[in-house]
């Protein structure tokens, strides 16, 4: 491989990310993915990044320029949407200023290029008459059944990520203090509160476990398992989610991050400090929080269209 090759480069560019950042393997991935992608493009070939990865070192880092770039984004702009434009478009600017940092290029071809601008969605959520049909629908029927209840009812009371969710261990969770330990991103530990019910249905689960399977309540494991008894991994607890919603009737679709949604939204419109709720989700940047804020607006609206005099 010759030292100029762009592929050596986005290697170490990975590697610094899992090192200094702790990003986790999906991001790395999505990364790495994003970053061969356009390297392929400038050999001649987008697929090359999946199917044939070796052929892109011989693409040296100077063929990557900010005319490539250009190019580049004219073709995602006729297969992508805005948003993941501007994912792609992230980790470029983001390798070619880690390369200018370290002195590895002289000029950030990437600099003076922005993602195309597009309006943030509104977080799906449930009412709180929808989030409690569900949970009181959940059929605790069975080990997975009380598995189930256990999950939707932690990924309600505490606003936890799924991969958060995912990660959790019988010792994290204190049920004296209802305070919960949570590994976020970048590897943050945080508390979080775990309210009464959410506990009593761990509860309920891993005695069922172990009655059934033996597996001991108090071994300090993961804390939800799977049927085979290896830890639930994010892409099951996403199945589970949408099975019990659909079960439910909702008529809105259902993930872990909607369920993350009706908690912050939740919270904010029964009176909780958005930098409390910042706190408890996790968010690094406060505007990030602030997306829960448009139910509690509407009802601002509503008062003030109801009462003011002079509306």
């Amino acid at each position: 491989m010759k030292a100029s090759s762009i592929v050596q480069h986005i290697d170490l560019y990975i590697e610094s990310l899992a090192a200094e950042k702790g990003y986790s393997p999906h991001t790395l991935r999505a990364y790495r993915h994003n970053l061969y992608e356009i390297a392929a493009f400038v050999a001649g070939d987008p697929d090359w990044a999946r199917s044939c990865p070796q052929r892109l070192e011989k693409v040296g880092l100077d063929a990557v320029d900010t005319l490539q770039i250009r190019r580049y984004l004219g073709y995602l702009h006729k297969r992508n949407r805005k948003t993941t434009i501007a994912r792609k478009m992230a980790a470029i600017r983001s390798f070619f200023r880690f390369l200018h940092k370290h002195r590895v290029i002289g000029e950030n071809p990437a600099e003076n290029l922005h993602p195309p601008k597009h309006g943030k969605p509104m977080p799906t959520y449930l009412s709180v008459d929808d989030m409690f049909r569900l949970l009181d629908t959940v059929k605790p029927v069975g080990v997975l059944g009380l598995r189930n209840k256990a999950l939707i009812e932690t990924l309600y009371s505490t606003g936890v990520r799924v991969s958060e969710l995912a990660g959790l261990n019988m010792d994290d969770v204190d049920a004296r203090s209802g305070i919960m330990r949570v590994l976020g991103k970048g590897g943050k530990e945080r508390l979080v509160p775990i309210g009464a019910k959410a506990i009593q249905s761990i509860a309920v689960y891993r005695d069922a476990l172990a009655e059934h399977a033996g597996i001991d309540r108090n071994d300090g494991g993961a804390m939800f398992l799977n049927k085979d008894h290896g830890r639930l991994t994010t892409r099951s607890i996403a199945r589970v989610v949408d099975k019990l919603a659909r079960a439910c009737g909702l008529a809105v679709p259902l993930s872990p991050h909607a369920m993350r949604h009706s908690f912050a939204t939740h919270m904010l419109d029964g009176g909780a400090d958005l930098r409390a709720v910042q706190e408890l989700l996790g968010h690094s940047s406060l505007s990030t929080t602030q997306r829960y804020t448009h139910v509690s607006i509407d009802h601002l609206m509503a008062a003030y269209d109801k009462a003011h005099p002079r509306r």
